[in-house]
């Protein structure tokens, strides 16, 4: 799945668990902004993506987890999280 439709489904998925509607973002979205990118037609900010995650009420981070989990079928959320944690580990600065 391309992903921006990945993304798409993500934030629809996650705003409908949350029964939020469009209109709910309108603090930091306008609801023909939020149509376009759950319908993948646009890419948001990471500050776009911060403040949509604000709204529904989850980390960035489990937004764009549901993302690339969308995006790469037959991975696991194990499997992914493992990656990540894995490469932020290998990234940290060592501590001498």
């Amino acid at each position: 799945m391309e992903l921006k439709h990945a993304f798409a489904a993500a934030l629809r998925d996650i705003r409908n668990s949350r029964k939020l509607t469009q209109e709910d973002f309108s603090s930091v979205s306008s609801r023909t902004y939020l149509s376009t990118l759950e319908r993948g037609m646009k890419s948001p900010t990471l500050e776009k993506i911060d403040a949509l995650s604000s709204v529904i009420g989850v980390h960035p981070l489990t937004l764009l987890t549901r993302c690339y989990l969308n995006a790469a079928p037959g991975v696991s959320l194990e499997d992914l999280m493992a990656r990540v944690k894995a490469e932020v580990d290998a990234l940290a600065p060592s501590s001498t």
